[in-house]
Order: structure tokens, then sequence, then C-alpha cells
């Protein structure tokens, strides 16, 4: 430890010195960065491998059995050639739980910047990035605000976890959130829910990945439904009625009947999940992010001394 004062008579510790990352280090991780945000593009995480073979397994409809047999395919076919499993690579959000002694911390803005203009030319990543009234394509797919990095950090801790996720267009096209009148309820959200998965939902290339987000105001909810989408298909919110919930909203969704590509089947969902936090008593924020068949996140994990694991994707290397 080593301690020093502010102001009158505050001392404070500090665990450990400073540690100096080297040009070296920090060329270092810039490539793993760019590797893990290529292969993310290249590779779906095996829950959503495994859930979209569930789906075809389970399926009786002729037509969608063979969209599923060609996702799958499509899906071994990208690994093979070492290319992205869809063209429209999106834009690239990174959400980043970040220790607060990582030696890292004070580069990894620098960092992801530098491994997402790496990843684009060495993948290759479409080029997104488009500077909105000024209307010109960046070419690095990094620009104003992109990619998007949300932060958050984790005391006494020196490990950095990042998730990429890819923003397509068609997968964002029915995002969509609202503060309803508290007197409409959780049914009302239902509603809500069921109308965009209805009208705009095709849009996203089904079956889908749902995430909703719910909580007192717009920024909290929609905040929460991306968070919502970040996790484990088939995992189940800790709050038994908000778990409850989630079934209610996939059962509804599932009847539907939407299937592969929008052209029926007896599923409609990869998976729906749900996050709350608490609510003003006078409002019912709601806000619902979609994410498409070829659902591309992926997890890094970073050790003090640089070392990358991949959670999402046993066995992938970078």
């Amino acid at each position: 430890f080593c301690s020093f004062t502010i102001g009158k008579g505050s001392t404070y510790q500090l665990k450990g010195m400073m540690i100096v990352i080297t040009e070296n280090q920090k060329n270092e991780l810039i490539q793993h960065v760019a590797n893990f945000v290529g292969m993310a593009s290249i590779r779906l995480p095996d829950d959503v491998m495994a859930r979209l073979q569930e789906m075809r397994d389970n399926e009786t409809k002729p037509s969608a059995i063979t969209l599923y047999d060609i996702m799958i395919g499509n899906q071994k076919r990208a690994v093979e050639v070492k290319r992205p499993t869809c063209q429209d690579t999106g834009i690239v959000h990174l959400y980043v739980r970040a220790g607060a002694f990582s030696p890292y911390l004070n580069v990894l803005t620098d960092v992801i910047n530098q491994a997402v203009v790496k990843a684009t030319q060495q993948t290759p990543l479409r080029l997104n990035a488009v500077e909105t009234f000024d209307e010109y394509n960046t070419g690095t797919n990094v620009g104003t605000g992109v990619p998007y990095i949300e932060w958050t950090i984790v005391p006494d801790s020196d490990k950095i976890e990042m998730d990429v996720y890819f923003a397509g267009g068609g997968c964002s096209l029915p995002g969509k959130s609202a503060v309803l009148m508290p007197a409409k309820g959780y049914e009302g959200i239902v509603d809500f829910v069921l109308d965009i998965v209805t009208d705009r939902g095709v849009n996203a290339c089904p079956p889908l990945a749902i995430g909703v987000g719910i909580g007192g105001c717009i920024t909290t909810a929609t905040h929460l439904s991306k968070k919502a989408l970040l996790r484990k298909v088939g995992s189940h919110n800790p709050n038994p009625k908000v778990a409850e919930f989630e079934n209610i909203l996939s059962d509804a969704i599932n009847k539907i009947g939407v299937g592969p590509q929008g052209l029926g089947g007896s599923e409609s969902l990869l998976g729906l999940n749900v996050e709350t936090i608490c609510r003003h008593p006078a409002t019912l924020a709601v806000s619902v992010s979609t994410g498409c068949w070829a659902h591309r996140r992926a997890t890094l994990a970073i050790d003090k001394d640089g070392n990358c694991d991949m959670i999402t994707h046993k066995g992938a290397v970078i």
C-alpha cells in the first residue's frame, strides 16, 4: 500500500503503486482486442449455436427446418473461411467492466479505438460509421462516439471484462422505448413488446434475441434493454417474479409463429431477457432491443498481465 494526503488531515491509501504500461504491452493488447472483435463477428457464441440447433431439432415445418440448416451451415462456413457470419457487422458496442486497479485502465479507451480500426482492416468489418448530419463514412468504424463504450468500474479488482456487440441495421430497427402510464401495468408492457415484434420484428432476421428493460425513465429502460440482450441465451433474471414474466412474454411471442426469417415456424425466439431497476411510482418506462439469429456478442477477460481469455467461445484462439 501507499498513502497520500488530500487537504487537512485526510489520509488515503492506494493498493499498490501505479504500473506504467509500455508501448509494446499496449500494442500487444491492441492486437488481442482486434482479434477478439474480429473473431466475434465471425463465430457465434456457444449458447447461440446450441439454441439454433435446438430450434432446428424441435421444428416440424419443412421450410423452417431448411432455413435453420442454412443458418447453421452459413455459420460453419464463416468459421472455415474466416469471414463475418453476416455482411452487416454493425456499429461496434463495447461494455467494459474495468477493475479499479487494472494497470490498463488509463490506456483502454485508446486500445479499443485502435483495435476496432485494426479489426476493420484485418477481418474485414464493413464500414458502417457515418457521421450524422455531415453524412460521410469515416472508413474505419471509428468516429464521433463510436465504437460505443459503456464503463462500469469494479472495486478491488485488477481484471477487465468486456462484452462486444455488433448493432446491425436490421436488428437495431425494431428498437423502441416509451414511458407508459402506470395504470397500464405489466399488461401494458406485454402489449408494447408484442406490438414491436408483430410490426417490425421481421426486419431483425428472426429468430429473435430480445432484451426488455423496465425502469423509471427512458434512459434507464433503454440501457437495461441492451444489458438484457447481452445475457446468455436461456438465462433467467434472479428475481423469480421477473423470471416468470420472461416466460410469459416468451410463450406469447413464440405463439405468434414468426419462425426463421419471418416465414413461419413453431418458435420465434432465440431467447428473451428482462432487466429491471426501481421505478418512480408515477411512471413505467419500457424499452426493447432486438438481436438477429446471428446474435454476435462475445466476452473477453484480461488479467493484470495482459493475458486474455474468451469466456463465451470455448476453444477460440485470439
